[in-house]
């Protein structure tokens, strides 16, 4: 039965269950006005829940641009974690009252997003995970990356973030207290953690006033939108506030930490060693996957990505005509002065000819190109030490994207790390991703800032493999670089597993890494700290790029000639960040009406 048949079946069907046309025309006109009514409701709880996101996180208001709450903090209480898990509820409660059976298509998938954003948190926030903040990578101890990280476009706007600054010292000592309870309870962080915050304090804290972190944003003020007495001014008072507020909560937490803390917090290194931590854990695997697989599962996907990955570097290998083991290859690459730059500026300098390089060539992969701009940067040279390889930073209203270049110890960032590497965090990896879903049109706003970190950091770890289309890894020491990437994240799944749901230790990891990555050890380390700081978080990159490649092979195998990779991307990232299994969904959906075009 094709199409026009099945409707005229429908419409005699109509006529005949009717006693008149004008019944059946009065049944049509009801079944619009209902959906247009549940439209209308579903729009209003989304506006209405989005104004109650902005009033209770000020600094997300602030990158989104809107500035209302610009002398505002977060707070950082558990009572405000009970509240917002309060809110969440109550939000779900609105939702629910809303049929999605009624909702148009665009609704039905904002509904199902949104319903799965609620969900999400509050499958983790049934876990006490504020006592769980302490983090080598970011947190009370980096707050003033915040600050260079807000637009600065007016006089009032400094003045905001000093506002915010005089609020500064009573979170610090609310995360005293906090941790004070969590070590309590048994909730701590594994003693390598709190290493790494105190050495960060103590560089806040020791630092000359002129060169203090905190004082930044107002040496660096725009003299075009400030006077030379307001800028001295704020100067003035910043310091009087770092040194009369800042440092001395900075140097009351940092005492708590080395005295208590450090000596009765856990030995061990996996999250599984707190109160409920294998179910913790668990949950975890789902939220950052979106996916039922376990962890269990999840570690044999990561050996056998292992074993895949290991092969095509052995084809590497050969092709360079190595004499030697494999071993003894990852050590030439790991020592070799010819794969390493001598100073951070020629490093630096590196990473922005890349990916001024790369930019010209994205046509061949994309129809679509993001509007906002997007910058390289070095990490603050605070936090370098302690931090991965780079990072993105998303843009905001009158500020572009950046990628965050590691220029701590050049002589351990290689130069075959460079292009994988910026295609991962800049283009056409996470700026693209990220700025396209911002700039997406006709969608609640809250999808334009979703991160679901399967999808983005599955969109990353996928865009590496694109340097290939681009002809980026011409030389077989890059290519070798790419495959030292995959295999990192491949690792990633064995070792976040392995310690936080087995019993690996923090060695084990570090040799599974060693073994099977060109890897340079300080960043093995780093990246072995962070995963016993971040449980979880790592496994979202290999699931989500899996995810993409199948997709992609699905793709091509059954539109043969109609396939075009460039079309197959826009679907992807047309409308943002999605878990797999609606990404999956859609993807199938293109492919049957590509087919049937």
């Amino acid at each position: 039965m094709n199409k026009y048949t099945l409707v005229t079946a429908l419409f005699v069907l109509l006529l005949n269950s009717c006693t008149s046309l004008e019944e059946s025309d009065e049944i049509i006109k009801k079944d619009i006005v209902v959906q247009v009514d549940e439209n209308k409701k579903f729009i209003k709880y989304l506006e209405s829940d989005w104004e109650e996101t902005l009033i209770n996180n000020p600094l997300f208001a602030s990158y989104t641009g809107d500035k209302r709450f610009n002398d505002k903090l977060n707070p950082i209480t558990i009572d405000q974690f009970n509240k917002d898990r309060n809110l969440d509820l109550e939000s779900l409660i609105k939702l629910n009252d809303i049929n999605p059976d009624k909702l148009s298509e665009d609704n039905k998938l904002n509904y199902n997003l949104k319903k799965f954003d609620i969900e999400s948190d509050l499958n983790l926030s049934q876990f006490p995970i504020y006592y769980l903040r302490l983090n080598q990578r970011g947190g009370i101890q980096s707050f003033y990356e915040t600050g260079n990280r807000l637009v600065y476009q007016s006089k009032k706007d400094y003045y905001d973030w000093l506002s915010r600054l005089e609020q500064f010292s009573e979170n610090i000592l609310t995360f005293l207290d906090i941790n004070k309870q969590g070590l309590k309870n048994g909730y701590t962080q594994p003693k390598l953690v709190t290493r790494g915050v105190v050495a960060q304090i103590d560089a806040i804290i020791n630092s000359d006033i002129e060169s203090n972190p905190y004082l930044k944003v107002f040496l660096e003020a725009d003299e075009n939108l400030l006077t030379p007495t307001e800028k001295e001014d704020l100067i003035n008072k910043a310091k009087t506030l770092i040194n009369n507020e800042i440092n001395p909560a900075y140097e009351e937490l940092n005492n708590f930490l080395k005295d208590d803390y450090l000596v009765n917090s856990r030995d061990s290194i996996g999250i599984k060693d707190i109160p409920n931590g294998k179910r913790y854990y668990e949950e975890l695997a789902k939220h950052y996957t979106t996916t039922d697989l376990t962890p269990d599962e999840i570690h044999d996907i990561g050996l056998k990505e292992i074993e895949r990955i290991r092969s095509e570097m052995e084809e590497i290998i050969e092709l360079v005509n190595w004499d030697g083991d494999f071993n003894s290859f990852l050590n030439y690459l790991r020592t070799s002065p010819r794969f390493y730059y001598d100073n951070p500026d020629d490093l630096f300098d590196a990473y922005l000819i890349m990916s001024k390089t790369i930019d010209p060539l994205l046509p061949k992969l994309f129809n679509v190109f993001p509007r906002a701009p997007y910058g390289v940067i070095p990490i603050p040279s605070e936090s370098a030490p302690f931090t991965t390889t780079a990072y993105y930073n998303s843009p905001s209203p009158g500020r572009p994207g950046y990628f965050y270049a590691n220029l701590y110890k050049p002589d351990s960032r290689p130069k075959y790390e460079i292009p994988v590497l910026t295609v991962h965090e800049a283009v056409p990896g996470h700026h693209f991703q990220i700025s396209i879903a911002q700039e997406l049109e006709n969608v609640p706003t809250f999808r334009k800032y979703q991160g679901i970190t399967a999808f983005v950091e599955g969109w990353g770890l996928y865009s590496e493999e694109l340097g290939e289309y681009i002809n980026l890894y011409d030389d077989p020491y890059d290519k070798f670089g790419q495959l030292t990437y995959d295999m990192w994240r491949a690792i990633r799944l064995v070792v976040d597993t392995g310690m936080h749901y087995k019993d690996w230790s923090r060695e084990d990891a570090i040799n599974l890494f060693v073994e099977n990555s060109a890897k340079s050890i300080l960043d093995i380390e780093n990246e072995v700290d962070r995963y016993i700081a971040w449980p979880g978080q790592a496994l979202a990159y290999k699931i989500g790029q899996l995810k993409i490649l199948e997709l992609r092979e699905r793709a091509e195998k059954e539109l043969g000639d109609k396939y075009d990779i460039k079309d197959f991307h826009d679907e992807v990232l047309k409308r943002g960040s999605l878990p797999l299994d609606l990404l999956e969904y859609y993807i199938d959906e293109w492919i049957n009406q590509t087919l049937n075009s």
